[in-house]
Formats: structure tokens, C-alpha cells, sequence
């Protein structure tokens, strides 16, 4: 069955991106237009992208580099030599989007930077992903994602209060700045179709990440206090946080008085909904100890699955701790389509969105090295005839 066979078209069908990015934070954007019907042209050096050597591996190829390349089309090209440089610039000059995230300058010196790109297309929407962007004082400053959630302030507000500052247990700056890249790129080509010119976007994944915490900034710029480490708790709100259930642990999320009188009655104390001390969220919040204690009690004597149910039964917020395994393998994320085959090899993700009408489980095959450069330089040899 081709596409023409599974409905509409997908929005970003006919639209192709130059990929010069790596590793996670460029790739997992482009991934994510590719999702959704672009045609992904990845330009990798000689060797390839380093990602492809992260392990763990199937059959020789590098899992995370196939779930952030997948769908997309490979050449290698070596933008030292002349005729390689040429071949990417003629690439760009037919192409809707080109995204790098090289360290600033470092686009410019390689002949691929948006000066030179866009005087060959005007209507290029090129995207920058960096670490700190392209102008500041830390601009120059090598970055990974521990590096970005560190100076972000992201890990000083996880972790237990007792211990360290905790990482978050994703590459939360690299994916963050993936997914304001995808939005950006998509905003730039709704102002294109209006000026009919393209632009440049400049994007740090500290912007990306410290954009992410409005909580935390919102109670330092209202009240110039530094917010701190809560735990596994809502830093405003209570009951609203992970409650141990004697065999595990139930995350509970109760946010207005209504609500906790529903709550109140469920777990069998309607009495505390009257109480001075739990009157208000923020009474709540100010004796979450009190509160926690009650909450407890009741989780533990009943355990994580009679807990979850009684509380979702009632309409409370209230969740097992699942872990990844039981995530990906659930009814709930079959049914939305999260995940689609690829063959015999293991399935690979899919963005998250779902657009009226069209298909979802598209094939997405990840590209060998160079797999596809012998056609994409046919393709400019035919253009430049």
C-alpha cells in the first residue's frame, strides 16, 4: 500500500530539509518533521554521525541514532573538498528548510552558513540549534544536555530537598530544543508563505529549557525568592505528588477545594475537606506533612492498584509509577499509535500529534551511511543540467 492508498496527505508532504545537525537536539526535530510527511535529507561526514555509534545495538546500527533519524535520506559529504561543499549548496538552494547545530561560526567557516545559504534561496528558513546561541557571552561554550539542564536551574529544582541536585532522567535540553526547533521552523514557514521570504532562527537549548520552567520562574520574578528542591511533590499544592502505597507508589494530583472534598469523602475522612489546616490549596501546601500522613495511611492499607482505582473511580487524578517498559508496551499507548513497525528490526516512535484523516504507522526506514547519496547526486547533476 503507497501513501496514496491511506488518505490525506501528511502536512509537511513536499517540503524537504538539509539535515546537517547531529547527534540528538537537530536530528530529533527533523525526525519529527520527517513524521509528519518532509522529506529529510541528513548530511553526514565521512564516518557519519557519531550517533550512530552509541549503543545499545541492533544488528550493528545504534538504537538511539535510529529513533532520532528515522524516515530520513543520507549522503555523506565531506564540505572540506570543493565538490562536496558544492554539491551541499546546490542542495540548499532547492531546499524549503536547512537546520545545523554546529557551534556558532563553525556553519560559516564550512561555506553552509545562513549568509551564504540564503543569497543562493531567499526563501530559506534555516534553523541554528546551539547550546547557548548564537550571541551572548556564553555563545562559545561547548554543551551537552547535562551542561544545559545544569545552568538552566532545572536540576537545582530536582531531586529530594536532602540530597544533590538530580538530572532528569531524559536529555531534556537536547529534546526540549527539538521540539521549539520543529515549532519554529513551522512558524517561519506560515511567515514565509506570507513575505515570501525565509529567515533565520537562532535557538540555545538554554532558552529552550529555562522557557520550560514557568513554575519556578513565575515564583522567582513575583517574589525574588529562589525556589528549591520539593521532591516527588507539587511545590504549591496539595495533595499533589507521589504517595507511598506499602508495594509501590501512587502519584495523586488534587488542585482545587471541590475537587478535595471529592478526595476527602473517597478516602474515607470527609471531615478533614472542614479542617482549618486544609481549607485552601495553600493551607494544604503549608501542612503538606499533616496531610501526607493521612493520605498514606489510606494508600497503604489498600496498595497501588486498589489505590489507583478507588481514586480514578471517584474522578481523582491518581496513576501507578509505571517504567518505560510498561509505558511503551500499555493498551493506551497501542491505541494512540505511538510506536510503529519497521520490519523485522524493533519498532520506532512516531511524533505525538494526530492530524484528522491522516494515516499514522507511515514506514520510516532509518537510512544506511550514504545510503541514498548516488540518487541525490544524480538529482543536482539533472538540476544543473
Amino acid at each position: 500500500m503507497d501513501d496514496s492508498d491511506r488518505g490525506p496527505a501528511p502536512p509537511l508532504q513536499g517540503l524537504t530539509v538539509l539535515d546537517f545537525s547531529r547527534v540528538l537536539a537537530g536530528p530529533f526535530a527533523t525526525a519529527l518533521m520527517a513524521d509528519i510527511g518532509a522529506e529529510v535529507i541528513k548530511v553526514e561526514p565521512p564516518g557519519g554521525d557519531e550517533y550512530r555509534r552509541i549503543g545499545p545495538f541492533v544488528r550493528g546500527e545504534g538504537a538511539p541514532f535510529r529513533c532520532a533519524n528515522r524516515g530520513k535520506r543520507s549522503i555523506v559529504l565531506d564540505l572540506k573538498l570543493p565538490e562536496d561543499l558544492a554539491a551541499a549548496q546546490a542542495l540548499a538552494r532547492d531546499a524549503d528548510v536547512v537546520v545545523e547545530n554546529f557551534r556558532p561560526g563553525v556553519a560559516d567557516r564550512l561555506g553552509i552558513g545562513y549568509a551564504t545559504l540564503a543569497a543562493l534561496n531567499p526563501r530559506l528558513v534555516y534553523l541554528s540549534v546551539s547550546g547557548f546561541g548564537q550571541v551572548g557571552p556564553m555563545r562559545e561554550r561547548p554543551a551537552y544536555d547535562i551542561i544545559v539542564q545544569a545552568e538552566s536551574g532545572i536540576m537545582s529544582l530536582t531531586g529530594d530537598p536532602a540530597g544533590p541536585p538530580t538530572l532528569v532522567g531524559e536529555a531534556m535540553g537536547d529534546l526540549v530544543a527539538g521540539l521549539y526547533g520543529a515549532w519554529a521552523v513551522s512558524s517561519a514557514l506560515v511567515g514565509r508563505a506570507r513575505t515570501g521570504r525565509g529567515c533565520h532562527v537562532d535557538l540555545a537549548m538554554f532558552d529552550a529549557l529555562l522557557s520550560m520552567l514557568p513554575t519556578g520562574a513565575a515564583r522567582y520574578l513575583a517574589t525574588g525568592a529562589v525556589p528549591g528542591r520539593v521532591g516527588n511533590r507539587h511545590p504549591l499544592s496539595a495533595p499533589f505528588g507521589v504517595f507511598d502505597a506499602g508495594d509501590g507508589h501512587v502519584a495523586i494530583a488534587v488542585l482545587n477545594e471541590k475537587l478535595f472534598e471529592v478526595f476527602a469523602a473517597c478516602i474515607g475522612r470527609p471531615e478533614i475537606a472542614r479542617d482549618p489546616r486544609f481549607a485552601s490549596d495553600p493551607d494544604r501546601a503549608r501542612n503538606e506533612a499533616e496531610l501526607r500522613a493521612i493520605v498514606e495511611a489510606w494508600t497503604r492499607a489498600r496498595g497501588t492498584a486498589e489505590s489507583v482505582s478507588s481514586l480514578a473511580h471517584a474522578g481523582i487524578p491518581a496513576a501507578r509509577i509505571a517504567d518505560i517498559g510498561q509505558a511503551i508496551d500499555s493498551e493506551q499507548s497501542r491505541a494512540r499509535g505511538l510506536f510503529r513497525a519497521d520490519g523485522d528490526m524493533p519498532p520506532l516512535p512516531e511524533q505525538p500529534a494526530r492530524f484528522s484523516g491522516v494515516a499514522r504507522g507511515r514506514p520510516a526506514p532509518v537510512p544506511r551511511l550514504g545510503e541514498h547519496g548516488e540518487a541525490l547526486r544524480r538529482r543536482i547533476e539533472g538540476k544543473e543540467g
